[in-house]
């Protein structure tokens, strides 16, 4: 099959031919419809995120399930799903504490032997799926059933983009309705926690971004604010919450500089969350006496601190109804030799997310 691929950090993603093993027991084997373009994907193939190479890229993904191993009693041939890049063991230390996001076993799968090219070379499964492909073989717990009514490159963003929005504003800050929301970043995440604070009932939604041009984008999503300079957002904020700093920051960059900026935006008491992974050498520098005096709360926030398998269906819900517009999320959609440009950088960079449709892609 085809699949994409990154031999080492900085190296050129290309396409390849790839072979990967049968299903064995517990296991599933996904024709993929779509895939979406993660920052992570990005920073994997950067050296941002460090992971295992050479490797076959993506995470975000739905597909159709081609064949079971034994054992699988969750889903059957033909079934639609969503991937899941942390699909919890339940049995784990971090499971155990109803923390499904941290779940050891499911973060090491990105370490394992999964694929080989035709002279051998054995490759991993970025963050243990390997969605930039044709098809993919994962554990049961890895895929969530979906149901109709939702479009394949729609139904990729719920395996990541929204779920780690949705996730951050509805079980890492709890916003609560009428509370004030600041959002750094108008990617693909950021967006998707724009629509997450709507549908929480936030009383305000203020959005910054140093690209002007995405002020549009931003208030599609619901945001009654925009800003797209430091001093600018400052003010901005202050004004718009009576002086006071907003209830809710989400950093949705991950970069000192944001994150330093987010904290500076949030009031006393109230919380910044962060969503954006940044490099592990960029530090943060705070006051001490601030950190205690301001009574602010600092957290960060993994895969939207989500429950795959119980947030997903509500998001599909959400999406039937109407609530939740997961289309204007995407910028662009392409093929899956139109793939390597982006992730190498010669393609121009959109508004939203990439999508990209395999030719197999028929619901």
């Amino acid at each position: 099959m085809k699949a994409a691929i990154v031999a080492a950090v900085n190296d050129a993603c290309k396409i390849a031919d790839v072979e990967i093993s049968e299903p064995g027991p517990g296991q599933v084997r996904v024709r993929i419809s779509a895939a979406g373009v993660c920052r992570s994907d990005l920073s994997i193939a950067d050296g941002t995120i460090p992971h295992r190479l050479p490797a076959i890229l993506g995470h975000e993904a739905s597909g159709t399930v081609a064949a079971v191993g034994d054992g699988v009693t969750g889903v059957r041939v033909g079934d639609r799903v969503v991937l899941n890049w942390m699909p919890a063991c339940g049995t784990c230390a971090m499971c155990t504490r109803q923390q499904p996001y941290l779940c050891q076993v499911a973060s090491a799968a990105g370490t394992a032997d999964y694929g080989r090219l035709a002279d051998g070379t054995v490759l991993a499964p970025a963050l243990g799926i390997a969605a930039f492909a044709q098809e993919a073989v994962l554990p049961e717990r890895a895929v969530v059933p979906l149901p109709d009514g939702i479009s394949p490159a729609e139904a990729a963003l719920l395996g990541c983009t929204v779920l780690t929005g949705f996730g951050a504003v509805h079980r890492t800050a709890l916003v609560q309705p009428g509370e004030s929301v600041v959002v750094l970043g108008v990617g693909g995440v950021g967006q998707a926690v724009i629509q997450a604070a709507r549908l929480a009932g936030a009383g305000s939604i203020t959005a910054f971004d140093t690209v002007p041009g995405k002020e549009a984008t931003a208030r599609l999503q619901g945001a009654t604010h925009f800003h797209s300079d430091k001093s600018s957002a400052l003010r901005g904020v202050l004004r718009e919450t009576g002086g006071l700093g907003a209830d809710h920051v989400f950093d949705c960059v991950g970069a000192s500089e944001s994150i330093f900026l987010a904290w500076k935006l949030t009031r006393r008491g109230g919380v910044t969350t962060v969503v954006g992974i940044g490099r592990k050498t960029d530090t943060v520098k705070f006051s001490v006496q601030e950190l205690c005096t301001s009574g602010r709360t600092l957290r960060g926030c993994v895969y939207g601190n989500s429950h795959p398998a119980e947030d997903i269906p509500l998001l599909a819900e959400h999406v039937r109804a109407g609530r939740l517009d997961l289309g204007s999320l995407i910028d662009t959609r392409i093929g899956l030799d139109d793939l390597p440009a982006v992730v190498n950088g010669a393609a121009p960079a959109g508004t939203g997310r990439t999508v990209v449709l395999m030719e197999e892609a028929a619901w």
